[in-house]
């Protein structure tokens, strides 16, 4: 899960026009795209293992950055015209951020381990309420209970406040299906991604051009459940923790990709 479920949350999140542009118009990742998300990831398994000082460094430290976060639209993007403002700290868009989270989170989780009890699923709804609140995010900007969370994401997905632009499509595939690991791991890399497919909502294979055919679903129902007979018998080591060592193996070989004159993928700047 903690390796897998930020890429699919990434993806989705770009979905929406204004945390998109928001995102990259303030980033400065340049052609070290993975090297920034490793960056983000180590900040969000700080706060979940952590000590209590190290977690409060780190939040404070994206607390900073995202002080400077702030800008309008130069044009339209879907339901949104130009001129359209954002911050960082915007509830909307905070809310979203967390949500496309939450999901990617309880997706996998099914997808791999098992399925959630209703007690279950409320309880990790609530950590998410603090794992926003814990980056500014106002409690009663966001639905109080899975139900009502549940309500707010189908709402989004089935009207209009969503927008898929060109750029957010191209930098989204390539964030979710591309990430730069050594060619002994390129069949791994296929596996999530097969697996990532399987976990998206159908509305978000058709936003984002994505086949699912039988085929596709028959060789997802045996990769997961081949994983799910196989975690018993994995070392508790290898299913609970950070996930620093993988993080920095993405993040040097993106490095070695680049110190050979290639790029991440054909979105990175020059």
């Amino acid at each position: 899960m903690g390796l897998n479920y930020g890429q699919r949350a990434l993806m989705l999140g770009a979905a929406h026009p204004v945390n998109f542009i928001g995102t990259q118009e303030n980033t400065r990742s340049g052609a070290r795209p993975f090297t920034r998300l490793t960056h983000t990831a180590r900040v969000f398994e700080t706060v979940f293992f952590g000590t209590r000082s190290e977690a409060d460094q780190a939040l404070a430290f994206v607390e900073r950055l995202h002080q400077r976060v702030r800008g309008e639209l130069t044009e339209a993007a879907g339901p949104y015209p130009a001129g359209t403002s954002y911050t960082a700290f915007d509830p909307a868009l905070m809310l979203w951020t967390i949500a496309v989270m939450a999901d990617s989170a309880e997706a996998y989780y099914e997808a791999l381990v098992r399925e959630l009890s209703p007690a279950e699923k409320q309880g990790l709804w609530q950590d998410y309420l603090l794992f926003g609140e814990l980056f500014g995010m106002s409690r009663g900007a966001a639905p109080q209970t899975y139900g009502e969370f549940r309500e707010y994401w189908e709402a989004i997905w089935t009207g209009d406040r969503l927008h898929l632009t060109a750029k957010a499509r191209e930098v989204a595939l390539a964030i979710a299906f591309e990430i730069p690991l050594p060619l002994y791991l390129h069949p791994q890399r296929e596996i999530h991604n097969l697996v990532l497919v399987g976990t998206l909502p159908q509305r978000a294979r058709e936003l984002f051009g994505l086949a699912w055919t039988p085929l596709h679903r028959v060789a997802f129902r045996a990769v997961v459940g081949g994983l799910r007979a196989a975690r018993p018998v994995t070392p508790r080591s290898l299913r609970r923790g950070p996930n620093t060592s993988s993080f920095e193996l993405v993040a040097q070989t993106e490095k070695q990709i680049l110190a050979g004159g290639g790029a991440t993928f054909s979105t990175a700047e020059p």
